[in-house]
């Protein structure tokens, strides 16, 4: 999908996918006049020469000399873009995080769940074993296994997450992040669950969810077929995890977003309600199998057990705008 932005005028022509967009006013966004601009600038900046399309160009020039401060950052994206709502709110917010498992580099008998890397035979868009056939072995003697883990729920999170931290025994660290994924389409164990009548959808979470399968519904692991395979990553400890742009990405900073309607890179503009609200400016990173859709976007928590905390209870409405050059936001308003 990225390939097509270079080429056609708004997120949502490029590759195809219906929704209405609606130009927004900045003072229509609550809260944008307090957020921290100049964060959301640097966020921007970590990744605005990899967007596709030359209209992207002078505004990742320019960029660098807004960043002096607060006020010349917001002045910045008041200047260049333009707010549009795609979509119809209202939109539905997750967290993720990077979490942190002890593991080992070798099978022991406390560590008996692997972690695979990508197999070579791998071809994305195209099936190949499914999550049973591999977790009954289908891999297994060929030399994949980048880490062993003692809980197959930790190492089911690890790929709905994408990235973690091993410590190993010996107290280093290894980072792992996405390499690819099977094929198959992604399945909520929550939705399952709550189709099996064991729990309301208020009462799905990912603490629950764990907490459900260790008490006994290991099964529920194989309703989803997806299985995602890892790669070592050589960061430095204070980097966050490769989101989908190729480059680290940072906590209430970056966002997970469907590239069918969202440009990776954009800046996005999060109004997130429920228990704990968020008003801010974020940049569209990363993607997930689960995020589909104008109005879905998976908010990146951090790293380490309190932010796996805050992320796994996060499932909030709210809306999502997105921030697009001038020409490209008329573009899009105009071709939809």
């Amino acid at each position: 999908m990225r390939a097509a932005l270079a080429a056609l005028a708004c997120a949502v022509a490029m590759t195809g996918a219906s929704a209405q967009a609606q130009e927004l006013r900045f003072s229509d966004l609550a809260g944008w006049e307090t957020d921290d601009h100049r964060a959301a600038l640097q966020s921007f900046l970590q990744t605005c020469d990899l967007i596709e399309g030359a209209d992207w160009r002078p505004l990742c020039n320019l960029a660098p000399d807004a960043a002096a401060s607060d006020r010349t950052a917001r002045q910045f994206f008041e200047l260049f873009f333009r707010p549009v709502l795609i979509g119809d709110p209202p939109a539905l917010f997750t967290g993720y995080y990077e979490p942190e498992f002890s593991g080992s580099p070798t099978r022991t008998p406390r560590f008996a769940y692997p972690l695979y890397a990508r197999p070579p035979e791998l071809r994305d868009g195209e099936q190949f074993l499914s999550r049973a056939a591999i977790d009954g072995g289908a891999l297994r003697g060929r030399g994949l296994e980048l880490a062993w883990l003692d809980d197959p729920v930790d190492v089911y999170f690890l790929q709905v997450q994408g990235s973690g931290r091993i410590k190993m025994p010996d107290g280093s660290v290894l980072r792992v992040g996405y390499a690819g994924r099977n094929g198959f389409e992604y399945r909520s164990v929550g939705q399952e669950m709550v189709r099996r009548g064991t729990h309301r959808p208020d009462e799905v979470s990912a603490q629950e969810i764990a907490r459900y399968v260790r008490a006994g519904a290991s099964d529920l692991l194989s309703i989803n077929p997806s299985y995602v395979f890892f790669r070592k990553l050589d960061l430095a400890p204070e980097l966050g995890p490769i989101g989908a742009m190729t480059r680290s990405i940072t906590p209430f900073r970056s966002v997970a977003i469907d590239p069918a309607f969202t440009p990776l890179g954009a800046p996005v503009w999060i109004e997130k309600d429920g228990p704990a609200p968020i008003r801010s400016l974020m940049v569209a990173q990363d993607t997930g199998g689960a995020i589909k859709g104008p109005q879905r976007a998976d908010i990146y928590f951090g790293t380490g057990p309190a932010a796996g905390d805050a992320a796994g209870t996060v499932k909030d409405s709210g809306r999502m705008v997105v921030l697009l050059p001038i020409d490209r936001a008329y573009a899009a308003i105009d071709g939809l």
